[in-house]
């Protein structure tokens, strides 16, 4: 195994940035990944979110450019969200300060003008998603016909986000004799597909176990009802721990990242707290990850949107408001603390809808996640008609997925009802049948006797 980076052979001027940047010793994923990278061999590098992935394929790739050379990119790294993109370009600029490489970085949400001017300068590492890609593509600003290495970032997060068509549209136009790089944090069938549409005889590079949290976090799960105990439980964890030095509450929807924003808001000030989601607008997103990466505000609300790609040091907390539907998120989301062989915690609240998900999120980090008893000062909500139709509707479909050929809790009473509503009227009829008999018998014996009657008469 490597000791230092002084042992890769690097060039002075990447080394120098290394050292600035804080780095002493590689992480196992890089120590693993950049002679094969070096060597120009294809990789697959699967290693936990935080474990330095970025840097394990950026460095080799300014190693083998060197420098600045024609108008036209010769690197093309492919990420799934704006967020990630940014974070890349952040690291390639921080590593390639002292060599005069050009990057641009191409994303959706904001007019293509100042991109298409940038693009005209000159360019060596373009840093793309994959739709903003195409369109300038397409529109006759980007030449791919110098391409020597084809990045894919979170290839994983791309495939759940539906990108698949994307990349085999992009793998159409970028020349044939390159150097392939992916990397995820997990290895899904449609990652298994892309890369071997990809890659041409990869070294695979594992670091851990595909999606197991880092060690240094501590996972804990607490049981609760519904939607206001979650908030009165988020209070009490704010007021009691003062280790929540910055913290990233993470939801499931737009709604829920805005009320508890509103919520945390009314609080704590408006100084202290943002969110980000879709609906947020580029420059507004931007801002609030940069005022929570700076340390001047201590909680960031958000959804599955930064959940990869926020690359933020010292995150102290994470907590998931709502349970991940997609189960790699989990990870993603915690992963989000305790980087850099930092310690962080990762607190999940769980309603009776997300046991289903808890459990398939168990079998995916091959452990069981911890859990804690609500503290007793947290007031428990009676849950309202609304939320717990919502919730039961929820377990239906679940059950749903699992057995076709299940009918539903309400079906399910129905036919309960339906049941219990034989023995009553089997009763009622054994009785009738009774009182008949009895009525037949009575008539019998009273023409028997009516007969004796006659004949004495």
């Amino acid at each position: 195994m490597q000791q230092s980076f002084e042992d890769f052979k690097l060039n002075r001027q990447l080394l120098n940035a290394v050292a600035d940047a804080g780095y002493t010793l590689p992480t196992p994923i890089q120590q693993k990944a950049i002679p094969p990278i070096l060597s120009g061999q294809d990789i697959i590098g699967v290693a936990q979110t935080g474990t330095g992935k970025t840097a394990a394929f950026v460095l080799p790739m300014l190693m083998k450019l060197k420098y600045a050379q024609g108008i036209d990119a010769r690197a093309l790294i492919m990420a799934p969200t704006r967020e990630l993109a940014m974070q890349i370009e952040d690291n390639i600029r921080t590593f390639a300060k002292y060599t005069d490489l050009r990057t641009v970085v191409l994303y959706g949400g904001l007019g293509p003008k100042t991109q298409i001017a940038e693009l005209a300068k000159g360019v060596d590492i373009l840093v793309a998603t994959p739709g903003r890609f195409l369109d300038l593509y397409l529109a006759g600003h980007i030449n791919t016909k110098y391409l020597q290495f084809l990045v894919m970032d979170e290839a994983d997060k791309m495939m759940d986000m539906g990108f698949i068509g994307s990349i085999h549209r992009i793998l159409e136009v970028v020349p044939r004799k390159r150097q392939n790089l992916l990397f995820s944090a997990t290895m899904s069938e449609l990652v298994h597909k892309i890369s071997g549409d990809f890659l041409k005889n990869p070294t695979v590079v594992e670091v851990a176990e595909q999606a197991t949290p880092a060690q240094t976090i501590h996972q804990v799960l607490y049981h609760v009802p519904n939607l206001k105990t979650k908030l009165n439980l988020l209070q009490s964890l704010l007021k009691k721990n003062e280790e929540v030095k910055r913290l990233i509450v993470f939801c499931k929807t737009k709604v829920v990242a805005d009320s508890i924003y509103h919520f945390l808001e009314r609080r704590y000030g408006s100084a202290h707290v943002r969110v980000i989601h879709a609906n947020k607008g580029q420059n507004t997103r931007i801002n609030s990850i940069n005022a929570f990466k700076e340390g001047n505000i201590r909680i960031l609300v958000a959804t599955d949107v930064a959940s990869r790609g926020l690359d933020v040091s010292n995150v102290s907390h994470v907590i998931n408001f709502d349970v991940p539907i997609i189960m790699e998120d989990y990870v993603h989301r915690i992963g989000r603390t305790g980087r850099a062989l930092q310690t962080g915690d990762a607190i999940t609240f769980c309603t009776a809808a997300d046991n289903y998900y808890i459990e398939k999120i168990e079998k995916l980090i091959r452990q069981r996640i911890p859990v804690a008893q609500v503290p007793e000062d947290v007031f428990v909500e009676e849950t309202p008609y609304e939320e717990r139709q919502a919730i039961a509707r929820e377990i239906d479909l679940q059950k749903r997925k699992d057995n076709p050929d299940f009918q539903g809790a309400f079906h399910e009473k129905k036919a309960k009802n339906i049941g219990n509503a034989k023995t009553p009227n089997t009763k009622k009829q054994a009785i009738l049948r009774n009182s008949k008999q009895s009525d037949a018998k009575k008539r019998v014996r009273f023409d028997a006797v009516h007969k004796k009657d006659k004949k004495r008469k």
